[in-house]
């Protein structure tokens, strides 16, 4: 089907922000999970550190403790990233922060401490985990908790449109992103999944998986005022990529100029 067939829709349902509203999510690169490498774990405060002092941007994940906390972490189990082992949601956020991180002198932050700690001083990007099984409400309530009151520019973003749908109703301050893999799959039932994800979430803009790119997908939505960001920029080569089909990187390792 012709993109042009769904441009009144997604106008409609996936309005374009206020540009505004959203320049300062292209002024940047972000680092993934922080500037992590050799004895700086990912989604540590080391790693946000180095971020800082490099003027980038930070990416970072957020999940719930059982107690209701925003945690800042990657997986769902913690067996790769520390000794402990198990899901993290079973876990309090006292547990959870005397948790270290393997390869670190740091042990797993809430993300209210992050934000104490990043202070508005670079942009930041919070993807918010989000599995089926789980209740959507009460992680994003969680995360906004922690984010009233914080001035410095961020966004919130997930696979999940019902993220930034429900940032959307009940936090529309709040900059929200649709995280989008095509996964090389360009059948019409997965192209019409990726819309009907951008008409559910209405997003202020995409973060698209750089091998994706270019993709007419994110170009469509691009050249009508959505920014695009692109993940996981890992090489010179990707890095290239992601300046002529999108607005940001977000880098790691040899991507990070």
């Amino acid at each position: 089907m012709r993109l042009s067939l769904f441009a009144p829709l997604d106008r409609h349902l996936a309005p374009a922000p206020d540009p505004e509203r959203v320049s300062w999510i292209g002024a940047q690169a972000y680092a993934h999970r922080g500037l992590h490498g050799s004895g700086v774990p990912e989604n540590s405060p080391a790693a946000f550190a180095a971020a800082i002092d490099r003027g980038m941007g930070i990416e970072l994940d957020v999940q719930r403790s059982s107690d209701g906390q925003a945690m800042v972490f990657h997986d769902w189990e913690l067996d790769r990233l520390t000794g402990g082992t198990g899901p993290l949601d079973e876990h309090t956020a006292a547990q959870l922060g005397a948790i270290r991180l393997t390869g670190g002198e740091d042990c797993i932050p809430t993300l209210r401490q992050v934000l104490d700690q990043i202070g508005g001083r670079v942009a930041l990007l919070i993807e918010v985990k989000s599995r089926r099984d789980l209740r959507v409400p009460s992680i994003c309530l969680a995360v906004l908790r922690v984010l009233e009151g914080y001035l410095g520019p961020h966004a919130v973003m997930s696979f999940d449109p019902r993220v930034p749908r429900w940032f959307k109703r009940y936090a529309p301050l709040t900059v929200r992103g649709l995280v989008i893999t095509e996964e090389n799959d360009h059948t019409l039932l997965s192209r019409m999944r990726r819309r009907l994800s951008l008409w559910s979430a209405s997003p202020d803009f995409l973060a698209y998986d750089v091998r994706d790119l270019p993709s007419r997908f994110a170009a469509s939505q691009r050249k009508r005022g959505l920014p695009v960001v692109t993940w996981t920029v890992r090489s010179p080569e990707l890095l290239d990529r992601a300046a002529l089909h999108a607005d940001a990187p977000i880098a790691e390792g040899a991507g990070v100029v």
